[in-house]
């Protein structure tokens, strides 16, 4: 069987440009504070006093980053004209990407750090419990191999079993026991003894891991333990992040479990109007999550410094070298003091995150949850399809008539372009399927207002392309479905971990064409480390070496545009999100 060359002939598949129209339209009136979290937190608390009992209303509000410039042009289409042999033409776009960033950072000036003459901070807070430490070496060995925590480094803490054995004050175990979590999780156990103790520490674990409040609580620790700021200080605690989405999740763990020590927060990220992020660093906030792009932004405008940082997090540090990030990253670690504690999380370790914990952590100590190896979450079933691309759309179809028949059922899909991502989302709306769409070119109103909307299940199917495979923690998705195969075997494992969260099993549908081929090695590697069963077609591409993949994009292409006449609807948002819904309802 061969895999070469496409015989599917061209025209531009997805027809029907132009066919609603309207839609643009702004966030019209009434939709008011919308998704995530409305308002935010309003800031509200001045002054530099003692903390104590905090205001309800103090934390600063704020919404994610841009994201923008990292993932490539968008337009491209799906195939041109072209004969019998695949079809010319724009194939997936894509381009210029990070090079509008290249510059950023360039008016930073560098620091000349003289530890001598600098104020000396605390970082060192963990007193190991008489139960942790009265555990034998073999305990300890049992706990890690059950829980699959490995370990490298030297003089590495025991972990902890319960939140009480990790020694947290009691103004955080009562925000922990109010969140009525029962016992940690396995990053959590180890981790927090790790971060409690000043190391620098490098996490690597799967999405959905517990790893945000594995540095959230010690954070917390730390600031109380620093003096307070001062008018014109910048933050204790910076946390990168890659996505406005991901941001504006951690500033929400920050701002539950750091309230009754009054611990105020920001989320500086692009994509939205700096007036308010402006005004919070202003302010002062002990915490600062931040997107590279729009931290430095604020740096080089002299809005805010990062001569008070003692407690630096990289969450998600490969899928921020994965956007073109390091060096921006690097620009901002060379604004804080060298001294600080850096702690690094990551869903994997390949060499560009080892590169930079070798070049930014003194001894670091490091913990592994699972494999090192490329491997996906156990608890997800991984069915991988070997399709044509004209048969992509009857196969989701019928995909989602199964999984919709439980009306509990949540389903995220995955598509490569931001254009394929409205069109599915408009086709699906045209066949009664109440779909929305989520990717970078939305404005942040419209992805916030999505987002809620596919969380309280009114809207049950979200498509989304890689901006939002990440960012977006929805812990009760039962299904992600795969319509365009990413890029790489990475990019695979985090967006089918968006599923099976917080202990639950979940199913990954994926269809995979002979454009695909050269990845086809890497996912049967990691669907046999799964132990999940592989399609023949997709084994007898990888027996074959992939062959070229070339056509099948674009036969049968016109089914996009049917319905074209129908206009706007859909209450001013872009894209497929203004398609009415149509036929009969399907949920």
């Amino acid at each position: 069987m061969s895999y070469g060359g496409g015989s599917y002939g061209g025209g531009g598949s997805y027809g029907g440009g132009g066919s609603y129209g309207g839609g643009a339209g702004g966030y019209g009136g009434g939709r008011g504070g919308g998704a995530a979290g409305g308002g935010g937190y309003s800031n509200g608390y001045d002054g530099y006093g003692d903390r104590g009992s905090a205001p309800s209303n103090y934390y600063s509000n704020g919404y994610s980053q841009s994201g923008s410039g990292s993932y490539g042009g968008g337009a491209g289409g799906y195939g041109g004209s072209g004969g019998s042999y695949g079809g010319g033409g724009g194939s997936y776009g894509g381009g210029a990407g990070g090079d509008r960033m290249s510059n950023l950072g360039a008016g930073l000036k560098t620091q000349n750090w003289d530890l001598a003459t600098m104020p000396k901070f605390e970082k060192s807070f963990y007193k190991e419990d008489p139960a942790v430490a009265g555990r034998s070496q073999q305990e300890v060995d049992i706990f890690r191999q059950k829980h699959a925590i490995a370990v490298t480094g030297t003089a590495v803490p025991k972990p902890v079993e319960t939140f009480d054995e990790a020694g947290f004050p009691g103004y955080v175990m009562n925000e922990v026991k109010a969140q009525g979590f029962d016992r940690p999780t396995a990053i959590q156990s180890q981790g927090w003894p790790m971060a409690l103790a000043g190391r620098d520490v490098v996490g690597v674990a799967e999405t959905g891991s517990g790893k945000t409040l594995t540095y959230c609580l010690p954070a917390i620790v730390h600031i109380n333990a620093q003096p307070l700021l001062a008018p014109g200080d910048g933050p204790i605690v910076l946390i990168l992040a890659p996505t406005r989405e991901l941001a504006v999740q951690i500033q929400e763990e920050v701002s539950k479990f750091g309230k009754s020590s009054r611990i105020r927060n920001t989320c500086v990220y692009g994509g939205v109007p700096k007036g308010q992020q402006i005004r919070d660093l202003a302010r002062g906030v002990e915490v600062c999550i931040a997107t590279p792009g729009r931290l430095i932004d604020m740096l080089e405008s002299g809005k805010t410094n990062l001569r008070r940082v003692t407690y630096l997090v990289l969450d998600e540090a490969d899928r921020m070298l994965d956007m073109g990030f390091e060096p921006q990253i690097r620009k901002i670690i060379g604004q804080i003091r060298p001294d600080r504690q850096t702690c690094m999380w990551s869903a994997t370790w390949p060499k560009e995150v080892r590169s930079l914990a070798n070049d930014y952590q003194n001894d670091f100590i490091q913990v592994n949850i699972g494999s090192l190896d490329l491997s996906a979450n156990h608890r997800i079933t991984q069915i991988v399809e070997v399709v044509s691309d004209f048969e992509k759309r009857d196969k989701m179809a019928k995909h989602l008539e199964k999984i919709m028949e439980d009306k509990n059922n949540k389903i995220l899909i995955f598509t490569g372009t931001k254009r394929v991502a409205d069109d599915i989302t408009r086709f699906l709306r045209q066949d009664g399927w109440p779909a929305l769409s989520i990717h970078g070119d939305k404005q942040q109103n419209e992805r916030d207002w999505v987002l809620n909307e596919f969380k309280q299940g009114k809207s049950p199917i979200m498509v989304a392309t890689d901006v939002a495979s990440r960012g977006i923690d929805v812990k009760d998705i039962t299904h992600v479905f795969n319509y365009d195969y990413p890029n790489n075997s990475e990019d695979y494992i985090h967006r089918i971990g968006r599923t099976a969260r917080a202990g639950r099993q979940g199913t990954a549908i994926t269809l995979f064409t002979t454009d695909n081929a050269k990845q086809a090695r890497d996912l049967v590697n990691v669907l046999r480390e799964a132990n999940q069963q592989i399609d023949p077609r997709l084994a007898e591409m990888v027996r074959y070496g992939g062959g070229g993949g070339g056509g099948g994009r674009g036969y049968g292409g016109g089914r996009g545009g049917r319905g074209g006449s129908r206009g706007g609807g859909g209450g001013g948002w872009s894209g497929g999100n203004s398609a009415p819904l149509g036929g009969a309802r399907r949920w």
